[in-house]
């Protein structure tokens, strides 16, 4: 199951799990070995650009200025056309068909945290306006249906470089709109409502909420991408979603303004009745926790300013972080709950130095190294000048001894 290879591939996992949707077109390749500058040491087939934004996004909040090496892998998987494939072997071109839509946004997001990029995050949104669906949504792969996961994170790419969801359209549909297509309004039971659909039933079109999609989505309907800043504070909870009487206003799509306190509120319940976490239901399977939706709620409560809603979450995945992360060997969910502890003001230095092992030596651990190891040269090297400079002197003195006693022997020298 490909989401045991890669945590945050929203749509793909989404898919899998409701069995409405094909999966997306993967390039097929099977990497001997981990490339030099990506971090994590499991195959990068499914993930590869997936984990390595979401350290270099996690890393660049944390201050720590990342290896030319890191920065230069996630650069060199973009294609001309400014997509990103999911991973791609160095030196083989790209195929437009295993592009995704989940390895550009966050890519972009990556870039523009690290600064610099900015000729990259240009092609990157580019890429997502040419790839928008007629409806405004986005798709995993290009070509296919739109669905919430793909959607949240292309408006968290845009809000990220600072372009408006609402004037990226296709068909006349916006971003918005594209994202609203997924989310179950006032003629949804009062306990779903707010909540996001991965995808509309192919049957009849019927929104059945969905843990990792209400997660991702949520994010991007309070207006966030990563990191999250988490500076945000509201005394209330998030406001459910008030609705009227009449059928006419009860089909209506949940508009933008209302969006994310809508959501928000449906993740605070079921944060609330799941122990302060969110469940993965696959069918034929027992439920387990779903550990990167819970991380994702946590990241949107808290853009939303309602972190107190957020806290239990951000306890519970503390304390289970050990299992998530494999003991701080998994990049993508380590990179993803030091996300979280950032956004929650949590301590965070362990889970920073974690992630740091996990790839190349960041520039600011070098040059630290270098500082280190100069003053031992420099004393070395001083020590090294006095020693020949005194012996110099003493060879010099003595040889006047002995030309002076020498002239004093025989005057004619």
């Amino acid at each position: 199951m490909l989401t045991a290879a890669r945590l945050g591939a929203a749509a793909l996992s989404a898919a899998l799990l409701t069995g409405i949707a094909a999966g997306p077109a993967l390039a097929d390749v099977s990497p001997p070995t981990v490339p030099d500058g990506l971090y994590g040491k499991s195959d990068p087939t499914y993930d590869g650009v997936w984990r390595q934004s979401l350290a270099l996004t996690a890393l660049a909040a944390a201050k720590v200025t990342p290896a030319d090496s890191a920065v230069g892998w996630l650069t060199g998987q973009q294609c001309e056309d400014g997509g990103w494939p999911s991973y791609r072997n160095a030196g083989t071109a790209c195929d437009p068909k295993f592009e995704d839509s989940n390895a550009t946004a966050v890519a972009v997001q990556a870039l523009v945290a690290l600064g610099g990029h900015q000729e990259a995050v240009d092609k990157g949104v580019a890429w997502l306006r040419t790839n928008q669906n007629a409806d405004g949504s986005w798709a995993y792969n290009p070509g296919n249906p739109g669905d919430a996961d793909s959607t949240g994170l292309a408006v968290n790419a845009l809000f990220a470089a600072k372009t408006d969801p609402a004037g990226v359209a296709k068909a006349g549909r916006s971003a918005f709109d594209g994202l609203a297509l997924f989310q179950l309004g006032c003629a949804a039971p009062a306990d779903q409502r707010g909540a996001f659909a991965y995808q509309p039933d192919p049957a009849g079109g019927a929104l059945t909420p969905n843990a990792l999609a209400s997660g991702q989505a949520a994010l991007a309907a309070g207006g966030g991408h990563l990191p999250v800043a988490g500076s945000v504070h509201a005394d209330a909870a998030p406001k459910a979603l008030a609705c009227a009487s009449d059928a006419a206003a009860a089909a209506a799509p949940v508009t933008h303004a209302d969006s994310g306190e809508a959501v928000g509120a449906y993740l605070t319940a079921q944060l609330a009745a799941g122990g302060d976490h969110l469940t993965l239901t696959t069918p034929g399977a027992a439920p387990t926790p779903d550990y990167t939706a819970t991380a994702w709620a946590a990241l949107a409560l808290t853009q939303s300013g309602h972190p107190r809603q957020a806290a239990g979450a951000v306890d519970w995945l503390t304390k289970e972080g050990a299992t998530w992360t494999k003991g701080g060997t998994d990049a993508g969910a380590t990179a993803t709950l030091l996300l979280v502890a950032q956004a929650a003001h949590r301590d965070t230095a362990a889970l920073t130095g974690q992630l740091t092992a996990l790839g190349p030596t960041p520039k600011a651990a070098e040059a630290a190294a270098s500082a280190t190891e100069a003053p031992k040269e420099k004393k070395d090297g001083g020590i090294g000048q006095y020693w020949l400079i005194g012996v110099g002197l003493l060879v010099g003195i003595g040889g006047g001894l002995v030309l002076s006693l020498q002239r004093k022997r025989n005057p004619h020298l």
